[in-house]
């Protein structure tokens, strides 16, 4: 908990300075004088004033926004001699660029921390594939567990190298959200005979990048050795004298592919409301042993189907690669990356507007603090991956034309720009009151979903 806590202050913390740094900067730069720089709001908890620019320096008490207060007419009396340093007597362009700025430094921000991933490194399982289920886009096309992929062709484009299962899957993900066909090169051996399978991608009509999603695809995991990592005492394993480190030949004389696939069975088999006792055919040792094992029955839940389960862990490690990156290779897939992230973010908004994808996507703090914690405990690589894809949706909703974001004052520049004149003060408060309407509803669903999700 105190782990969760701390990631999440820290990931606000890192995100609304910079942010509201970039804002700062370029008012600085277009010569604006900046009265206040608050990361959070509140009471302060620290502050100091530079005895250069004047410039109050302020760590709020609230951590979840911050601002940058300038010297503006519209906010109170200028001194005479201080009128061309004020925000609103700045040239439209200027006046762009502060209020762009802010948005703009998460985005750069997001590529300084996925080419930082990329050059530390990530060990990713291997892009070698389970046993995809029955009817799924994979099992149609005839891939087989165990299998390799090795590259991938988005929408007939060009070959794309594909280095383990994270590289994989988001290509997938991808190409499915665009309503792009789909090409994977397979092998069954790592220096075997290439074949390619094609991906009906376009069938699928969920786009959404959920376990459905994935499960319709196939694509559930990495390929795992079906061996008995453990047992839980006095469960039905344990009863039928499974050990660990056995492994699995067959169940009821359907061969044992992998972990992913021998755990499905055992499930599907209650689905029923009930499931008879399995032959199970092991290899202990060098030997083959024949055990009599009777799963036990999991009651159907709401939206659950009834399933069975033996209480054992069943399925090696999944194969591990190092994927690391040189210094401009790793700058340039950054870069990438960001620009994929952001252009995915904006559909998926888009999908959602038109109710193409359903507003369960939308997550509120609650689940980012859920989530940073999470990262925070798998190491430094995976936190500055998500410090990445959160500042890559901060950057992208703050573009968003909504009048109380840095969206919706660059959508008033360009009313002005195209038509001479300002937003008028009757048409600007209306607006205000409808943007605020919108954040507050997309808030409401957002802590809806989050309490759903950690405990619905």
């Amino acid at each position: 908990m105190l782990l969760t806590v701390v990631a999440f202050v820290v990931a606000l913390g890192i995100l609304i300075a910079v942010h509201e740094w970039g804002h700062y900067r370029v008012a600085v730069a277009c010569g604006v004088k900046v009265l206040r720089y608050s990361v959070g709001f509140g009471k302060p908890l620290l502050s100091w004033t530079s005895k250069k620019s004047g410039t109050e320096y302020v760590v709020a008490a609230l951590p979840l926004g911050g601002y940058v207060r300038m010297l503006d007419e519209r906010e109170g009396d200028v001194k005479p001699e201080e009128k061309h340093l004020a925000f609103n007597n700045q040239p439209l362009r200027s006046r762009a660029l502060i209020v762009a700025a802010g948005p703009v430094a998460n985005l750069v921000l997001a590529v300084a921390l996925l080419a930082a991933v990329n050059w530390l490194g990530m060990s990713e399982p291997a892009a070698r594939l389970a046993a995809p289920p029955a009817g799924s886009l994979l099992q149609t096309a005839g891939v087989q567990s165990g299998e390799w992929v090795q590259r991938v062709s988005v929408g007939g484009q060009e070959w794309q190298p594909v280095r383990a299962m994270g590289d994989l899957r988001w290509l997938v993900t991808t190409a499915a959200i665009e309503g792009e066909s789909l090409q994977l090169e397979v092998v069954r051996q790592p220096n075997g005979a290439a074949r390619v399978v094609p991906l009906n991608l376009a069938a699928l009509q969920q786009k959404e990048p959920d376990a459905a999603f994935f499960e319709k695809i196939g694509l559930q995991g990495a390929w795992s050795s079906p061996v008995i990592e453990d047992v839980v005492a006095g469960g039905p394993a344990d009863k039928a004298g499974l050990k660990k480190g056995d492994v699995i030949i067959s169940i009821n004389d359907q061969p044992a592919l992998d972990g992913a696939q021998v755990r499905a069975a055992i499930r599907a088999s209650g689905a029923e409301g009930h499931v008879d006792a399995q032959d199970w055919v092991i290899e202990r040792a060098g030997q083959r042993l024949s055990l009599q094992v009777q799963p036990e029955m999991l009651p159907a839940k709401e939206g659950q189907p009834a399933s069975a389960r033996v209480n054992a862990f069943i399925g090696s490690q999944p194969e591990m690669v190092q994927v690391r990156r040189g210094f401009w290779d790793g700058l340039g897939a950054g870069v990438q990356k960001t620009w994929e992230l952001s252009s995915m973010t904006l559909r998926m908004m888009g999908r959602m507007v038109i109710g193409q994808a359903s507003l369960k996507n939308i997550s509120g703090p609650l689940t980012i603090a859920d989530y940073a914690g999470r990262s925070a405990s798998m190491g430094l690589v995976q936190y500055l991956s998500f410090l990445a894809l959160i500042s890559i949706s901060l950057g992208v909703l703050n573009l968003l034309p909504l009048p109380v974001l840095d969206g919706g004052h660059l959508m008033y520049y360009l009313w002005e720009g195209v038509t001479g004149r300002s937003v008028s003060d009757v048409w600007a408060e209306r607006l205000q009151r409808a943007g605020v309407a919108v954040i507050l509803l997309m808030m409401s669903i957002a802590f809806f979903n989050d309490i759903n999700r950690l405990w619905g």
